[in-house]
Order: structure tokens, then sequence, then C-alpha cells
């Protein structure tokens, strides 16, 4: 059986979304299509809204809805000494819920990983290494992700970092490996922000 274009095309578009398949795209276009017209409107209203409202924090490339600089960045209360560098936005957020961090953020952009075509030019390594030899900083906190690329993308961090003369650690393994920031508990987050350790320049692993 094959869909009106205007179907398939809506199916096509949402089948784009991380995590969405071609069967998860069939249901979610066909609840779209069945909720009120005012609904859907207002779904993609808020998505024109967000694309024209949120951009990127010139400084951390965190997601800033209030000019060149997000909130953490224009708040004179953090700490300049400390920045704690994660892969994106949303582990920001994690954190964040810990209340247990007073520092600055930088947003990678992702994670190292040369076989999904993703090396040091697609990140935001060259803005860091930027920052660490503009700024006052003494600390950089590696909050990327326990699993294989985020592990690859800590040992990437340590070889541009450490000649720097910068304390370079790393979140302590309190999260189950293969997780990800965005889903781990306060609690488990907090743990590890407070038990991070300095990591080996050989190995990338925590000392």
């Amino acid at each position: 059986m094959s869909y009106s274009n205007a179907v398939q095309t809506l199916i096509d578009e949402l089948g784009r979304l991380p995590g969405i398949g071609p069967k998860s795209a069939q249901r979610v276009a066909f609840y779209l299509l069945k909720v009120p017209r005012e609904d859907a409107l207002s779904l993609s209203q808020a998505i024109v809204a967000a694309k024209e409202i949120v951009s990127f924090c010139q400084r951390c490339f965190n997601l800033s809805e209030s000019g060149d600089e997000c909130a953490i960045c224009r708040n004179p209360r953090r700490q300049d000494q400390v920045v704690c560098v994660v892969e994106d936005s949303q582990d920001i957020v994690a954190i964040e819920r810990t209340q247990e961090f007073r520092g600055r953020y930088h947003v990678l952009g992702g994670a190292f990983s040369p076989i999904d075509g993703v090396g040091v030019d697609q990140l935001r390594v060259k803005e860091l290494l930027k920052r660490v030899g503009d700024e006052d900083v003494s600390e950089v906190i590696v909050a990327t992700n326990p699993n294989l690329e985020g592990e690859a993308t800590a040992s990437l961090l340590v070889k541009y970092l450490k000649p720097m003369g910068v304390r370079v650690t790393r979140i302590a393994m309190g999260l189950p490996i293969g997780g990800d920031l965005e889903y781990a508990d306060e609690l488990t987050l907090g743990r590890a922000l407070e038990n991070r350790h300095v990591i080996d320049e050989s190995t990338g692993n925590s000392a």
C-alpha cells in the first residue's frame, strides 16, 4: 500500500528524527493527522519559534534564548576557574539538577568517533583550548558519557590539555557503562561529580 504524497512526505520527515524508525514515523504521522488541527499547528509553531529564538552561546555553545551568551555564562556567581566539558546541551541540564557544580561549561557538540565521521574538527575542541588559554581556567572536568566514544573523547582532551598545564579530571564512574548523562538520576550524577579523579594521560582512564 502506498500513501499519498503529503502523508509519505510527513512520514519521511519524521523518520529523519533520531530514534524514530519507519514504523514509529508512521505512528506519529497518523497520530498528527488524527488530532485536531489546532494541536498540530501548536506543534509546528513551537518548532518554528524554537528555531527562530534559540541559538548557541558564543562562549560555551550551550543553547541560549538570551542573545550571545547563555544564562550560565552570564551568571557572575559561577566559578570561572573550573570548566565542565560535556557532549551536548542536555547533559548540562542533567548536571545542573544535582546542584553540585558551580563552574562553567563547554559543549563539544558530540563525541570523538572517527568510524562515524566525527573527528577533532567536528567537535569544539579548538574553542575549548582557546578558552583555557584566554580565561583563568585551572581545572577541566571531562563529563562525557561513560561509553567507548566518551572515553575516546576523554583521552583526546587529555592529549591536548595536559601540555597547557591545566588540571584535567574525569567524573567518577558512578554512572552505568553505556548509559547517557541525561537519563542519570541526581544522586548518581552528584556523587560522580564529587568523586572525580585525575585522568591518566596514557590511557585516558581515571587514576
